[in-house]
């Protein structure tokens, strides 16, 4: 598919599908058809294959081709199941307008358009929007980090509290849940790596290229912002590693409580079942066989023998 866009005075403007791409500021390539690619390259565009996009060398990554600069990204986003994944975005920067090539749905390219002069320093060019939209993105992935911040707060109120649950099921949820976060951050960890990249690139050609420095600003803002979102990731993950070793630990100390009662309830029946083993023996000389008291004599025995050892742990406080 194919969206283009051109700035008004409040937003991005949603070309018509068949329309002129003259006016576009902004072209969006998502999981574009041939014929699609090959509108971009009648503009000088070379579209990267997902291939490309996923290739991890640098110089797959950041580079400049005929004079447009091309800047691969990793974002957060949904398959076509919608199933949280992460997958890189390239963003092609030429003089007149930006494109974008994915093959997945980060939100802010679903937001951005209708926020498009409220985010950043506008839209009025490929520069700008380019920041814009990376600024876009940057909002996103700070409010990813937020809810799994959320979700870390009530994970450790249901693991750690006074009256936090015991139960093994609960417990094997909590830690589920626990990964889960744990996947998140680290997707949002790496989009804030390769954006930083992204961003570094695109400020070292400030001084050289048209945009000139007017720019700059902007781009040290975002670099602070990207800055303190790491350390809250790096934060959050630490958070992570310990709500999951906590958690591993309740379900030992869970699953300890349970060996320890099945240990107790054997040793409890230990000594009644060696009085009767030591009585059910059949040897033809056995001084008791001919009591008329010995059976009750041997259960009250193993009664007693039982009663004393459970009292035994409990004076102990093993119970």
């Amino acid at each position: 598919m194919l969206f283009a866009y051109r700035p008004t005075d409040t937003k991005l403007e949603k070309l018509p599908n068949d329309g002129s791409l003259d006016e576009a500021v902004w072209i969006d390539l998502y999981q574009p058809l041939d014929a699609q690619v090959l509108a971009a390259q009648a503009m000088g565009i070379e579209v990267p294959t997902l291939a490309d996009m996923e290739e991890i060398e640098i110089s797959n990554r950041l580079y400049r081709e005929n004079g447009f600069d091309y800047m691969t990204v990793v974002l957060p986003g949904m398959s076509e199941t919608n199933e949280p994944i992460s997958g890189p975005v390239t963003f092609i920067m030429t003089p007149e307008r930006l494109f974008t090539v994915r093959h997945h749905a980060p939100r802010p390219f679903t937001t951005y358009p209708e926020r498009a002069n409220k985010v950043g320093p506008g839209c009025t060019d490929s520069a700008r929007l380019f920041l814009s939209l990376l600024e876009e993105v940057t909002g996103r992935l700070a409010d990813l980090l937020e809810g799994s911040g959320r979700a870390l707060d009530a994970l450790a109120r249901e693991v750690y509290s006074e009256t936090g649950t015991t139960d093994a099921a609960q417990l094997q949820g909590a830690l589920r849940r626990t990964g889960r976060e744990g996947e998140q951050i680290a997707r949002v960890r790496l989009s804030l790596l390769t954006i930083e990249r992204a961003v570094s690139y695109f400020g070292q050609s400030l001084t050289t290229e048209h945009r000139g420095t007017a720019l700059k600003g902007p781009v040290k803002g975002l670099m602070r912002d990207l800055h303190a979102l790491e350390v809250h990731a790096d934060h959050l993950s630490a958070r992570v590693a310990l709500a999951s070793d906590s958690t591993m630990g309740m379900i030992n100390l869970s699953q300890s409580q349970t060996i320890k009662i099945v240990s107790v309830v054997a040793v409890v029946f230990l000594p009644p079942t060696v009085i009767a083993s030591a009585y059910g023996m059949n040897f033809e000389v056995m001084p008791e066989l001919q009591w008329t008291l010995g059976y009750p004599m041997a259960l009250s025995m193993m009664v007693a023998s039982a009663v004393g050892t459970y009292l035994f742990f409990k004076w102990r406080r093993w119970l």
